[in-house]
């Protein structure tokens, strides 16, 4: 009796576009299973989204970055926003944007006593503030070389002297917090590094916000962000580099967000626009 060798067809009909997966984690050219997702990827789709849940219920390690912060040789204070706890933080975003009072007792008596200056005057030229944000794990991962990376640029700096507040290292904490804490320090300007709310392929995504003359009431409009900092995004060496950036021509121009354009890395053609010119006469008026 003849028997029938032929195979069952494939149950994963692959895409045409697939080669294109290896330029990007964006869900594209997955295939299809008669009219649904492979299993593969609807596993992968589950673990993703499971791995963006966990990043924002982490907690932050307060003290584990504290310890690190010490042996960098820098000094640094834990506080914590007005948001008792994760499931206050995510329901009540206007809490996490402002301290609580015993955050707000802890700041106090530092700056008066270490830099009695008049109150009109800045304290320091920067202040940084570690913030856990919606993803403590992006802190946990690219802060700390964040900043160290940073801090170095900036001790190389030939035009500016830089003074550097107390690193403040913030639970339960939104983008705006740092407004408080760059008013109560006296900066002259504000960067906080914050977990970024997480996407299903970048749980991990750390955003650093820069901010000239921080005072409670600012909106975003007066800040420039550098975002997308991670493993598979932009690296430490190129946030430093665009941190650095920022703050010099913060400090130059006296200013940041909308009135300040990141033309670091800009083609030619668009700096001479920025600057009156054109695409085909750079600098014309």
């Amino acid at each position: 009796m003849a028997t029938d060798l032929t195979l069952p067809p494939a149950p994963v009909t692959a895409s045409r576009w697939e080669a294109l997966r290896q330029f990007s984690q964006a869900r594209l050219a997955l295939g299809r299973a008669g009219h649904s997702l492979p299993t593969a990827a609807h596993l992968a789709f589950q673990l993703a989204h499971a791995q963006a849940r966990d990043a924002v219920q982490l907690p932050l390690d307060s003290f584990g970055l504290a310890a690190e912060l010490q042996a960098l040789g820098l000094e640094s204070l834990l506080l914590h926003s007005a948001a008792p706890d994760r499931a206050t933080y995510l329901q009540r975003p206007d809490l996490g944007r402002q301290l609580d009072a015993a955050s707000q007792q802890a700041l106090a008596p530092w700056t008066s006593q270490q830099r009695p200056a008049p109150a009109a005057a800045p304290a320091f030229d920067v202040a940084w503030v570690l913030a856990d944000g919606l993803s403590a794990q992006a802190v946990h991962q690219s802060a700390m070389a964040l900043v160290a990376a940073t801090l170095q640029r900036l001790q190389a700096d030939t035009d500016f002297a830089w003074s550097v507040a107390p690193i403040t290292v913030v639970e339960q904490a939104r983008v705006a917090i740092g407004d408080e804490i760059g008013q109560v320090l006296r900066a002259q300007v504000v960067v906080v590094l914050i977990g970024e709310r997480p996407g299903l392929s970048s749980p991990d995504s750390l955003g650093a916000y820069l901010t000239w003359a921080p005072r409670v009431g600012l909106t975003d409009a007066s800040r420039n962000c550098v975002s997308n900092i991670r493993h598979a995004g932009l690296s430490i060496a190129a946030a430093a580099a665009k941190l650095h950036y920022l703050l010099t021509q913060a400090r130059l121009r006296r200013c940041s967000g909308v009135a300040l354009k990141d033309e670091a890395d800009a083609p030619a053609g668009l700096t001479a626009i920025a600057q009156g010119g054109t695409f085909l006469l750079p600098g014309a008026d």
